[in-house]
């Protein structure tokens, strides 16, 4: 078979061409080179047979309804994919032979509910369940999105062999393909963990989902077939836990108190002193429960709502999360803000409880 990267950019759409009549395949393909795909396939003289969405897109409009319609191809995803215009519906382990080429179909969720990956000859084309190297994977804090599920899937890798070739459907750093046995050694994501591990990894990771990305996934859900059905920001790396942060937010130092020094401090009076707790609203009333007095503002949501902390630029803000990692993420975005008394609380809400507090 002959195997192709089409797009110029982060995201990658894949053309497969069986050799023994020019037919043709085309994984997640994007609707702005809608127009590019089909003047190849003419300039080329391949005839498209399938055309294959890894799962739904969250971060660009997919070409898949398109193309089934100019064509007449079949449109290929995972039975809970939610897109009406689906010809063909794969359920794990299912096994299509497509032009004289058999693609094996893993049901792998986690970034998405309907994610599949494919084998095809030598290549595992990973959708986002799994991106290279340190880019991990897609984030799971996406309308469907569920770390516990996506621990399920990465044990399933176990089973394949090292030599299969990693293609993801975005790489946004220049990374290039390398075999599952590499990506074993240099993924995040793959190193072992428990679930309740993994859980915690990536909770203490994520961001909350950008708003525009809940107007791409319903426009895709949609079959919509217009490049301009959602409003999509230009060279961010989306689809990445943390994606949607700033540039150069990661590289800021912040500072951090410990649960007694943050005691002392409030029972000093809470005059100039703001506790910003970044957790979603539903944590703060779970088993580590919060401080009193404190501001919830979601991780997710901080960026824009930081706007409205003007008053407090001059003021201590102590940020915290459940072991600290949203908050140092949170104490990042707000000194890069202008904020610049900002620290962290160190070890989260599990600290200041384990402190007796």
């Amino acid at each position: 078979m002959l195997f192709e990267q089409l797009n110029p950019h982060s995201c990658r759409t894949y053309l497969i061409v069986s050799e023994q009549d020019n037919s043709a395949v085309i994984v997640d393909p994007v609707i702005d080179h809608f127009r590019d795909y089909l003047e190849l396939l003419e300039e080329r003289k391949l005839k498209l047979t399938h055309v294959i969405d890894t799962h739904t897109h969250a971060d660009h409009i997919s070409a898949g309804s398109a193309i089934k319609d100019a064509t007449g191809c079949e449109y290929v995803m995972h039975d809970n994919a939610p897109s009406k215009c689906v010809s063909i519906r794969v359920k794990d382990g299912d096994v299509l032979k497509i032009n004289g080429l058999e693609f094996i179909f893993l049901y792998t969720p986690g970034h998405t509910r309907d994610a599949v990956s494919i084998i095809v000859g030598d290549k595992l084309l990973t959708g986002d369940f799994l991106f290279l190297d340190d880019g991990g994977a897609g984030r799971d804090d996406l309308p469907g999105g569920d770390p516990a599920d996506h621990w399920e899937s990465l044990k399933k890798l176990e089973e394949l062999p090292d030599e299969l070739v990693v293609y993801p459907a975005h790489e946004y750093r220049g990374r290039q393909p390398s075999t599952l046995g590499n990506q074993r050694k240099t993924n995040p994501h793959l190193q072992k963990r428990s679930k309740e591990e993994f859980i915690r990894y990536i909770d203490d990771l994520r961001l909350g989902p950008a708003e525009w990305m809940k107007d791409v996934l319903k426009a895709n859900y949609a079959c919509s077939q217009d490049p301009n059905a959602a409003w999509i920001p230009v060279d961010i790396a989306a689809c990445e836990i943390k994606g949607t942060m700033e540039e150069g937010v990661n590289e800021i130092q912040v500072g951090y108190i410990t649960s007694r020094e943050l005691k002392d401090r409030i029972q000093g009076g809470m005059d100039n002193l703001l506790l910003i707790d970044v957790r979603e609203k539903e944590e703060l009333e779970g088993p580590l429960g919060h401080i009193e007095g404190v501001l919830n503002i979601p991780i997710g949501e901080l960026t824009i709502k930081q706007r409205e902390l003007h008053s407090y630029k001059n003021d201590e803000i102590v940020t915290v999360c459940r072991s600290g990692a949203r908050a140092t993420t949170g104490a990042q975005i707000l000194k890069k803000a202008g904020f610049e008394k900002t620290i962290v609380l160190e070890g989260g809400m599990k600290a200041w409880r384990e402190s007796g507090l």
